[in-house]
C-alpha cells in the first residue's frame, strides 16, 4: 500500500517488525518504544491510529508477525504551546519558504510534534509532501526553505550539499574591536563527549568556516553579519562564543543551561536572514530575505515581522 496520509498535518511513522517472540503487535511497540508508554499505546490503538500494510487499524489482540510493517502517528502528551507564528514568504510548485519565530523546531522531535514548523505548515497549506531541505536550530529565526515534491528533493538539498547556496545571519554580541573585523574564522568542531547538545573545538585540521563582519556598533553591543561557508552543527554560535563574542541569550555557548527553561522575553538574538541560490530545476536566481530584524537596544519580536 501507499503510505498512509498525514493527519492533522503529522506524517506516520513505519516500523519494520523485525524477528521476535511478541505475542502481539502491542506487546512489540511496548517493548520497542518504552518511553511512550504502554498506556499511550493502548490509546493509540484505540483511536484507529496504529496501521497495517494494507491501512486498516491493527487491533489490541493482533498477534505479532514478523517482516511486516506498520504505521503509527506520533503524538506527544500535553505539549508545550508556541505562541509566534511563522511567515510564508514564498510559494510555487516546488519550493515553500518560510520566516520561522524564535522557540519554534522545524521538524518533530522530543516533546514537540504540532508545535513544530513542519507540521504547522502541512496543516496550513494542505501539502502532503512537504519537507525542508535543511534546519534550523528551534532558538533560532529566520527563514526555512521546504520542497513540495518528493521528485525535487534531492535536487533542491544537493545544492546545500555542494555548498551552492548563500547564506547570510545576524546576531546580536558584545562588541570587541580588538578582533579586527571583518574577520574568517576556521576551527574543527565535534560533538561534546559529555553534552549532546554542545560542540567542541579540538586541535585539528579546520571543519568548520565563518565570515563575520559589524553591521552596526552602539556603545558596548554590535550587530554582526555572519556568513557560514561550511555547515557544521551549532558553527556559529560555537565560534561567537570562541572568539568572545557570544550570541545574546544564548542558552548553550558557552554555558549549557537547563532544558525546558524558556524564556519567551529573552529570544536568542541570532536571524537566518538571507539565502541565495540558481534554482536547478528553473534557472532562476533566487534571493530571499527574511522580514525580521534584529534590534541593538531590544530583543526581537517573535510573534510578528
Amino acid at each position: 500500500m501507499a503510505t498512509p496520509p498525514t493527519r492533522d498535518g503529522v506524517s506516520p511513522s513505519c516500523v519494520v517488525l523485525p524477528v521476535g517472540h511478541w505475542p502481539t503487535t502491542f506487546d512489540f511497540l511496548v517493548a520497542r518504544f518504552p518511553r511512550v508508554g504502554a498506556e499511550a499505546w493502548m490509546a493509540r490503538f484505540k483511536a484507529g491510529e496504529v496501521l497495517d500494510e494494507s491501512g486498516a487499524p491493527v487491533g489490541l489482540e493482533q498477534p505479532f508477525q514478523a517482516h511486516g510493517r506498520i504505521y503509527y502517528y506520533r503524538a506527544v502528551p500535553e505539549e508545550p504551546r508556541i505562541p509566534f507564528e511563522a511567515e510564508v514568504l514564498y510559494q510555487d510548485n516546488f519550493l515553500v519558504v518560510a520566516d520561522k519565530p524564535h522557540f519554534l523546531p522545524v521538524i518533530p522531535s522530543g516533546r514537540y510534534v504540532q508545535e513544530t514548523l513542519l507540521v504547522r505548515l502541512k496543516r496550513d497549506l494542505g501539502l502532503e509532501n512537504l519537507a525542508p531541505i535543511h534546519r534550523i536550530d528551534r532558538e533560532t529565526a529566520g527563514l526555512v526553505i521546504f520542497t513540495t515534491q518528493t521528485s525535487a528533493r534531492r535536487v533542491y538539498q544537493d545544492l546545500f550539499l555542494n555548498q551552492s547556496i548563500t547564506k547570510s545571519y545576524e546576531a546580536i554580541a558584545s562588541w570587541q574591536p580588538m578582533l579586527n573585523f571583518p574577520l574568517t574564522y576556521r576551527s574543527r568542531l565535534e560533538d561534546h563527549g559529555a553534552h549532546f547538545m554542545q560542540v567542541r573545538e579540538i586541535t585539528g585540521e579546520p571543519n568548520s568556516e565563518s565570515r563575520i563582519e559589524v553591521l552596526e556598533v552602539s556603545g558596548t553591543t554590535a550587530k554582526y553579519r555572519l556568513v557560514p561557508v561550511t555547515g557544521r552543527k551549532h558553527q556559529l554560535r560555537a565560534h561567537c562564543a570562541a572568539l568572545g563574542i557570544p550570541i545574546r541569550h544564548d542558552r548553550i555557548y558557552p554555558t549549557l543551561l537547563a532544558e525546558g527553561t524558556d524564556d519567551y522575553a529573552r529570544p536568542l538574538q541570532l536571524l537566518a536572514k538571507s539565502i541565495a541560490f540558481r534554482d536547478p530545476l528553473t534557472g532562476e536566481d533566487r534571493n530571499f530575505m527574511s522580514r525580521r530584524s534584529l534590534s541593538l537596544t531590544g530583543n526581537l519580536d517573535s510573534s510578528r515581522p
